[in-house]
């Protein structure tokens, strides 16, 4: 078992939405450990770019030397296009080890009268990309020894609901079974699926709030922790899954959420 900054030397990671927010700061964790990275990205080429020079950077400064970290565009919606990106990464790189399943995109879509076009593209990316995506990597895997590690990005609200967002519920809820039914329909191959559900995170998706002083106390008062996460804390539970230190770990969603997963309301005891 392998703890620490070397966790990642000699594997090769595809982190979609990997631009920015979790999936940057995911990609960045694994560039500390000696791990090779691509950051997948749909529409956000400037970020990207500043995203990647800066796994350069770290990459070297952690020691690891120069690393053939890339950009990988695609709209992981369009599966021609995700088979063309895994394929050109692999054809790069000579394999593939590890997939992060971050790329994910929410909307209002309230029960009693939401746009469909909405509705559909939360879904074709949340659900149908994390699948294509999935689906390319395993075959990947089944082709040589040694297997891999998908690690998907659900959310708190794969169990708890979020009226006013159905799409987004629909969708996470859809994620923690295809975690779990992919890692056991390939558990005994050497690939182990599963998903991080982050609660609420200070990144540009909730920019709602996270720059607004009276917003952020808001959702914090909603969080038995009593504060919103960092990036950097939820890549820490992602590079734990996709390590080796997870080894004997599969089909599980683990919540990194400040505890929203356990019911605030009944810290004090109203029931009984």
């Amino acid at each position: 078992m392998s703890l620490g900054r070397d966790r990642f030397t000699g594997k090769f990671a595809l982190v979609t939405g990997g631009s920015r927010g979790i999936g940057r700061a995911v990609a960045e964790q694994f560039a500390r450990e000696g791990g090779t990275v691509a950051l997948n990205h749909f529409n956000d080429q400037a970020e990207a770019d500043i995203a990647l020079a800066h796994l350069v950077r770290l990459s070297e400064s952690a020691g690891h030397g120069a690393k053939d970290h890339r950009i990988a565009p695609c709209d992981i919606a369009k599966v021609d296009e995700v088979k063309g990106m895994i394929v050109g990464l692999v054809s790069g790189w000579g394999r593939l080890d590890i997939l992060v399943n971050n790329a994910g995109i929410q909307a209002s879509t309230p029960g009693d009268g939401f746009d469909a076009s909405t509705f559909e593209r939360i879904v074709a990316v949340n659900v149908m990309g994390q699948a294509y995506c999935a689906e390319y990597a395993i075959a990947h895997f089944l082709t040589r020894p040694g297997g891999g590690s998908i690690v998907n990005t659900t959310s708190v609200h794969e169990i708890v609901p979020k009226p006013g967002f159905l799409a987004y519920s629909v969708s996470k809820g859809a994620l923690g079974n295809l975690t779990r039914t992919l890692a056991l329909e390939f558990s005994d191959r050497g690939i182990r699926v599963n998903a991080v559900g982050p609660g609420a995170v200070l990144t540009s998706m909730n920019d709602a709030w996270r720059n607004d002083s009276a917003a952020k106390k808001a959702v914090e008062s909603h969080i038995p922790m009593g504060r919103a996460a960092s990036p950097e804390e939820i890549a820490m539970v992602f590079a734990f899954l996709a390590s080796d230190d997870a080894a004997y770990v599969t089909g599980q969603t683990l919540f990194a959420c400040g505890g929203i997963t356990l019911y605030g309301d009944f810290k004090n005891n109203w029931a009984s």
